[in-house]
């Protein structure tokens, strides 16, 4: 039995009050907000009556459905696909600045890693065809429609430009294309970040901001290295100076991108991936300092120090790429981010 009082429906016989009853102290009626709908205002010191809701999944089966891409593959893709980039803009300023060697060598370089990612792309998508029908369309919204577009434009001038300098015929034409592979290889190298992170895999996602400067970083510090590694001592200062900076850049945006995800970033530290990440930054950081003091004198550090740096930055790729798809099998890292920014949009509003 209820009855109506001041406009307000009261469960008069149970003795309960509504929300809104005057009867109640202003911290515990529910006010209303804009659309009509209602919400609760918790005031400062207010003992919560039943314990927080802990959201889970259901039987904590994971939230979102796995990725379908292949660690080798993809993760060989990214990897690959950074060193052919970055390795192409070191040969168009090898090329630049008098350094014949040094621009053959990361020439090369470039075509054998596009070759690799290519074959790990395809292999992936099961079908040769699928790649070419992406080219039906441009999308200048969709990072695979990009993506493809520019190695489509890429490859042709990166593949003339070595088959020139292993010839020596068409040089001139050969330079042409060298520098126009190095501009698009900026791309190349760093569209992949925006690639996976336009998913929602949380730890791509929610590191979209810092994933383009981890990735750039990489594909340096691992372009760096097949110089110190390929290219005599005499011409290889370029590639240990592109490989100190890249190394810079790649940890700290690391650090930025573990900071910022908080707890989202515990794929990162712990377990098969974070070993992978941490691996990856020493020898990131071991290649670097070598390759820039011992390197410059004997050859054998310099081949070291290379070394180093380009296992160092596929542990990063990889790393990275089972670090995702950790975090997209483990509910947590859905939902909770979910109910943080619900339970900040809820207090921010007047």
């Amino acid at each position: 039995m209820s009855q109506k009082r001041n406009g307000t429906l009261t469960a008069a016989w149970t003795g309960v009050p509504s929300d809104d009853d005057p009867a109640l102290p202003p911290e515990r009626r529910a006010v209303t907000g804009s659309g009509g709908r209602w919400r609760r205002r918790r005031q400062r010191g207010e003992r919560l009556m039943v314990p927080k809701a802990e959201f889970r999944s259901y039987y904590g089966l994971p939230v979102l459905n796995q990725p379908t891409w292949k660690a080798p593959d993809i993760a060989g893709y990214l990897f690959l696909g950074g060193l052919a980039g970055a390795s192409s803009g070191l040969a168009a300023a090898a090329e630049l600045t008098a350094r014949p060697d040094l621009a053959r060598a990361a020439r090369i370089g470039a075509v054998g890693a596009l070759a690799g990612s290519l074959y790990g792309l395809i292999h992936d998508l099961g079908r040769p065809a699928r790649f070419v029908n992406m080219l039906r369309v441009f999308k200048v919204t969709s990072p695979m429609s990009v993506g493809s577009w520019l190695l489509a434009a890429y490859g042709p001038q990166a593949t003339l430009a070595a088959a020139s300098a292993v010839t020596g015929r068409l040089p001139m034409l050969g330079r042409a294309a060298g520098i126009g592979a190095g501009v698009l290889g900026v791309g190349v190298a760093t569209y992949t970040a925006a690639l996976i992170s336009d998913t929602a895999v949380p730890v791509w996602h929610d590191g979209r901001r810092e994933l383009p400067y981890l990735f750039a970083g990489s594909a340096a510090a691992s372009a760096g290295g097949l110089g110190l590694l390929a290219a005599p001592l005499s011409q290889a200062g370029p590639a240990s100076r592109i490989a100190v900076a890249g190394t810079l850049v790649e940890v700290l945006a690391a650090k930025v991108m573990q900071r910022c995800l908080g707890p989202v970033a515990e794929p990162l530290k712990d377990g098969p991936s974070g070993r992978l990440l941490r691996w990856g930054e020493r020898l990131g950081v071991t290649g670097a300092v070598l390759g820039a003091t011992a390197g410059r004198r004997s050859r054998l550090a310099a081949g070291v120090a290379g070394a180093a740096l380009l296992v160092g930055s596929a542990c990063t790729r990889f790393g990275l790429f089972r670090a995702g798809q950790k975090s997209a099998a483990d509910p947590r890292y859905t939902v909770r981010p979910q109910r943080e920014h619900l339970e900040l949009r809820t207090d921010q509003r007047p």
